[in-house]
């Protein structure tokens, strides 16, 4: 790991080298300055966003950003994402038509509820619960709808043009979002552990869940 580690350091930086005698590299270097307030070539002291010094990593930092072509930004998202969420994956999923796309952080092993209630017997709501914060809606918001009724608390969205629910604010978890493992891409799932829940006595049914109600919290 260390020869590899060293090889491709001393191929970075002959490439920085190169770049750095053609107009091209010179670009590069502005473009980089520009975006993330330092140049990101290997050597320069880039400092990501924050009060705190790299050190010896600075180095590695910049060849991070160069190889991969990231602002400080990006590059620090990436390490707040990996920090934040470790233990979790990011699942990525939509509706049929490909109008409404998102992205999920979450386990790898679903936890999923099988409603009997009326309207998700109906449309067959299987789904797992996360917080609002690991769920970001990446296009598509003008395509979606609500569906309620009754306490008008759970909002049924679906896309409006093939009509497929991806994923619902259900009325246990205001605060989060109830996920349908079957619009997820694949290769992301490894297993799924499916708990039923009797809707049909709501009330009761969450009343007595020891943890549902805990799972939209962050």
């Amino acid at each position: 790991m260390g020869r590899a580690t060293a090889g491709s350091a001393r191929r970075s930086r002959r490439g920085s080298q190169a770049a750095s005698s053609s107009p091209t590299g010179r670009g590069r270097r502005s473009r980089a300055k520009k975006a993330g307030g330092a140049p990101a070539g290997p050597g320069a002291q880039a400092q990501p966003p924050g009060p705190f010094d790299l050190g010896a990593q600075s180095e590695r930092w910049a060849a991070f950003q160069e190889r991969h072509r990231l602002s400080c930004e990006e590059a620090a998202r990436l390490l707040l994402d990996a920090y934040e969420y470790r233990g979790l994956v990011k699942h990525t999923g939509g509706c049929h038509c490909g109008a409404v796309r998102f992205e999920v952080w979450a386990s790898a092993d679903l936890h999923v509820f099988n409603c009997n209630c009326s309207i998700c017997t109906k449309k067959q709501n299987r789904h797992f619960i996360v917080p609002a914060s690991r769920f970001k809606l990446l296009k598509g918001a003008e395509n979606l709808t609500t569906y309620t009724f009754n306490t008008h608390r759970a909002q049924h969205t679906f896309c409006k043009t093939c009509g497929v629910q991806s994923f619902y604010t259900p009325r246990s978890n205001p605060d989060g979002y109830g996920i349908a493992p079957h619009c997820l891409d694949d290769g992301t799932v490894q297993t799924i552990v499916t708990e039923d829940i009797n809707g049909k006595e709501w009330e009761k049914a969450v009343k007595e869940h020891k943890t549902i109600r805990d799972m939209s919290k962050p």
